[in-house]
């Protein structure tokens, strides 16, 4: 026997049972109507056949309640032929919300070994992503106006300093760490695209493009003497931290995180195994940045930091930020000088230099993409003395 489930009256007959009521929207696609009891709005379906596997697929819609009645079948019809399209063209049966993916992809980081990579990926999900209320929607009813919500807020929410002080101080997002976040959660929704739990990307296509030229304060350059005047001026502890990213073009952080048992005196070798490169890597160091190295590894356990504060604790952004802007007031420098400021320094050295940008990206921690980008530019000179020895 044929159910009305389009129209108020033909619902409010049904008998309340826990197998639903169906009706048909096109060949082998249904909506149905679950009644468990009189009094309650109902819970709606869709069903779909697939012919592949000679099943049924099932999945709950919800209630409707907050549609009038007479337009709940409509409401429900529309969110089922989604569904159906979604399921068409080679979308997953499971349906993941944007959180989920999220988690997905910090797991599928962490399964390619990249374990450090991972960990700062989730931290920056579970500060970004968890809280909003983007993070609870399912990825096929993702619209643009959702990614561009969540970053409005992303962008205008002011970061909090020293939260735990009496008068914390905010001050607006850098654009550099708003094109990561937003770098993290394109590569989550891109991993479920791929893996067909939505079928397309127009959601975040254009709402989640980079902010361009957000990384200018690369373009803080200090040479040799500068560099040399930069660590003359500050403390002891911090001017044997900047020296160690003087004579090698590492990360801050990856520098911080180097413990005694990183160097290997008699190789004269550095294993680096903390960046954002992923997995270990090892540097052969000269005969004079290995006897700077062998220095401060020696007499410590191999726990122990390599470049240590006075206090013994290794170093981190919140410790070495402020001194180095101190040292750089009284080296004379610009306010804008950085811990990073030397590894960018140490690059554009090599790369003028004539190294091969694939050496520098390897020794750098990055990609030769990266190095492309940012220091290609450097290359012309060489470019033109190369042309000018080709003169008859």
């Amino acid at each position: 026997m044929a159910h009305r489930l389009d129209t108020v009256e033909g619902r409010g007959r049904l008998k309340a049972r826990r197998s639903p009521y169906w009706q048909r929207v096109s060949t082998g696609c249904h909506v149905g109507f679950r009644k468990l009891d009189s009094g309650s709005d109902g819970t709606w379906l869709a069903q779909a056949y697939d012919a592949a596997t000679q099943k049924q697929t099932r999945r709950s819609l919800g209630s409707f309640g907050s549609s009038p009645s007479h337009l709940r079948f409509n409401a429900a019809k529309k969110a089922a032929e989604a569904w159906f399209e979604h399921l068409g063209r080679g979308g997953s049966v499971d349906t993941l919300t944007v959180r989920e993916a999220c988690e997905e992809y910090v797991a599928s980081v962490r399964m390619n070994g990249r374990e450090s990579t991972a960990a700062d990926i989730a931290a920056r999900f579970k500060r970004r992503i968890y809280s909003e209320k983007i993070a609870g929607i399912d990825l096929p009813k993702l619209t643009r106006r959702h990614v561009e919500t969540w970053r409005l807020n992303l962008t205008t929410t002011p970061v909090v300093i020293n939260p735990h002080a009496k008068k914390p101080r905010t001050r607006v997002r850098a654009s550099s760490s708003i094109n990561r976040d937003m770098a993290a959660l394109r590569a989550a929704l891109n991993l479920a695209h791929d893996n067909g739990a939505v079928t397309s990307d127009m959601a975040w296509r254009v709402a989640l493009r980079r902010i361009e030229n957000a990384d200018r304060s690369r373009d803080a350059y200090l040479d040799r003497a500068q560099r040399g005047s930069l660590i003359a001026n500050a403390p002891p502890d911090l001017a044997l931290f900047l020296q160690g990213l003087s004579v090698i073009p590492l990360r801050p952080g990856a520098l911080a995180a180097l413990k005694a048992a990183s160097f290997e005196k008699r190789l004269s070798v550095l294993t680096i195994g903390k960046d954002k490169s992923g997995g270990d890597r090892r540097i052969k160091l000269p005969k004079q940045t290995s006897t700077f190295f062998g220095a401060q590894a020696r007499g410590k356990l191999p726990s122990a930091p390599l470049l240590a504060r006075a206090d013994g604790k290794p170093w981190d952004k919140d410790s070495w930020k402020k001194p180095v802007k101190a040292a750089a007031r009284a080296a004379g420098l610009s306010d804008n000088i950085t811990a990073y400021a030397m590894r960018h320094s140490t690059i554009t050295d090599l790369v003028t230099g004539g190294l091969d940008l694939l050496m520098v990206a390897q020794v750098s921690g990055t990609s030769v993409d990266m190095i492309e980008k940012h220091y290609g530019h450097l290359r012309a000179n060489l470019a033109v003395a190369a042309l000018a020895a080709l003169t008859l």
